[in-house]
């Protein structure tokens, strides 16, 4: 069966190459039409040109000018089958989750302790939280937002 496999393809492969042949030659020997470029005709005097890009209310924020994207965790929160707990007051529930502009995870519990996760990063953020609905200037109302 292998062996079967590689003679077809090694068959499929020198068709190949002898179509591309041909296409070679047939371009050296065939003049090719001289096609004009068609351009799109000019705007009239009266006519105003839109601009190409959106209006300001409706630009998103590129990923310079965001600090980073958060989401609110409200059941425990389960890294590599431990649960994690705040190291300061011991909560294990109803999470705060950051990912910052340098793909790091943090954690925010409900006293409003952060605390680094390394366990975590922006692939496992991505996979978890939903679209982006909106956008925040500061840390204090992003968390209003979210309930904290």
């Amino acid at each position: 069966m292998f062996f079967r496999r590689a003679r077809e393809d090694r068959a499929f492969r020198e068709a190949q190459r002898a179509g591309f042949a041909l296409l070679l030659r047939l371009q050296a020997t065939q003049p090719w039409p001289d096609f004009s470029q068609q351009t799109a005709p000019a705007p009239a005097a009266g006519e105003a040109v839109a601009p190409d890009f959106l209006p300001p209310d409706l630009r998103v924020p590129s990923g310079q000018e965001v600090a980073g994207v958060m989401m609110r965790w409200l059941q425990p929160l389960v890294i590599d089958g431990d649960v994690r707990t705040c190291p300061e007051c011991g909560a294990y529930r109803d999470w705060i989750v950051f990912c910052l502009r340098d793909d790091s995870v943090w954690l925010r519990c409900r006293a409003g302790h952060e605390t680094k996760e390394p366990g975590l990063g922006a692939a496992w953020f991505n996979r978890h939280s939903g679209p982006v609905d909106r956008f925040h200037p500061t840390l204090e109302e992003g968390l209003r937002h979210l309930g904290h």
